[in-house]
């Protein structure tokens, strides 16, 4: 595997909105790239003052809420970057009076503990910021990385051990899946496990686990409860955690009150198939896994998501089914209307649109994608250009 760091297409995005007296507030797991992805903007950015939030000394320097105290620390640079920004108390109104005081000043502030940093800066910094999501590397963006031929050759591996940046940079297998297990033991749970409001702490693993298993099926919040002893807001509490520090994400059920639609229903996906199979400790290769098709939907919907946020788009996910067992994986709704997708691996038999969601929503585009055509799906060319 090539040494070269992997090029984020979300730089481009910060970049854009640099020098206009905002906050930018970049959010995502640890070990996403967020450290990277700063250091490769302030190489790029003359003026920039860069500090660790989780350094005490940075702490103890902003605790002194003055503008004045600010302007002499901030003195002529023109960009500020605060990194684990979510370590400083109080650092949403830190942030609000130097945006305010400071005029032409840049604020980008980076956390991994995305509902932590966003709960002390969303009400002061309404209408001063703006967020960004990181997420691991997306096929668009590996696009300026490697060849298409090398994107067609590392997929079978890919939905086994996804593409966090490290993972995609060590060479060997087991290396790779060490690093998975290490990940998810000592860092991507590290901001949930240490919340106040977390009393069965281990239970948090045992609902992944839960949920790992049940990729492509509707999550039954109550029947979760029962297997792990909690109660059904409990569940749905931890779920809302997890899909705040982006390694789960929902999707809900599309309708529009036709008869026998499945209108409350909800599936949940993990943000890479790595994290997925650390959690379920299974890392066998494709060849030989029963769960090909879940690993197939999982990657297809994430890669989904990750281009719309990079493409900024107002696109909504959903899935589709009907009490007759009728079903669609991905419903897009979009300013364009509908759109329909079936995820199948192999594009041996061709997929046939369900009569009853042909039926009520007459000329909705519906597609199959498969490992043959899955790369125009999902390569945009608009993003694997840096403008």
């Amino acid at each position: 595997m090539k040494a070269t760091l992997i090029p984020r297409l979300l730089a481009h995005l910060i970049r854009k909105r640099l020098g206009q007296n905002k906050v930018l507030l970049l959010f995502g797991t640890r070990r996403v790239g967020k450290t990277y992805l700063i250091q490769e903007l302030a190489k790029a950015h003359p003026g920039v003052l860069i500090m660790n939030g989780e350094d005490f000394d940075v702490q103890s320097l902003l605790a002194n809420r003055s503008a004045a105290s600010y302007s002499r620390i901030i003195g002529s640079h023109k960009l500020l970057i605060i990194d684990e920004a979510q370590a400083i108390p109080e650092i949403g109104y830190i942030l609000k009076l130097m945006i305010d005081s400071q005029p032409g000043l840049a604020i980008l502030a980076s956390g991994s503990s995305a509902f932590d940093l966003q709960n002390r800066t969303g009400e002061p910094l309404t209408g001063r910021s703006w967020n960004y999501l990181l997420y691991p590397p997306a096929v668009c963006e590996l696009a300026n990385w490697e060849t298409p031929l090398e994107t067609i050759k590392a997929l079978p591996h890919r939905l086994i051990t996804g593409a966090y940046p490290e993972v995609l940079l060590l060479a060997d297998a087991e290396e790779q899946k060490e690093y998975l297990r290490e990940l998810i033991q000592s860092y991507l749970l590290k901001d949930i496990l240490v919340y106040e409001g977390i009393k069965n702490a281990h239970k948090i693993m045992a609902l992944l686990r839960l949920v790992a298993w049940q990729i492509g099926g509707e999550v039954s919040y109550q029947e979760l409860g029962k297997q792990l002893g909690l109660s059904r807001a409990t569940i749905e509490s931890y779920l809302d955690l997890l899909a705040k520090v982006s390694i789960l994400f929902k999707l809900p059920a599309y309708s529009t009150n036709h008869r026998k639609e499945v209108t409350k229903g909800a599936k949940w996906y993990f943000m890479d198939n790595g994290i997925r199979n650390a959690v379920i400790n299974d890392f066998k290769p494709l060849e030989l896994r029963n769960d090909k098709g879940q690993l197939w939907e999982n990657f297809l919907i994430s890669e989904r998501k990750k281009q719309h946020a990079l493409q900024q788009s107002n696109v909504e996910m959903y899935f589709w089914r009907n009490y007759n067992q009728q079903e669609i994986d991905l419903v897009e709704v979009g300013e364009t209307g509908l759109q329909a997708f079936e995820f199948k691996y192999s594009a041996e038999k061709p997929a046939k649109v369900p009569a009853a969601f042909a039926s009520a929503y007459l000329g909705v585009p519906y597609h199959l994608v498969h490992n043959q055509n899955y790369m125009d799906w999902l390569i945009d060319e608009n993003l694997t250009e840096f403008q």
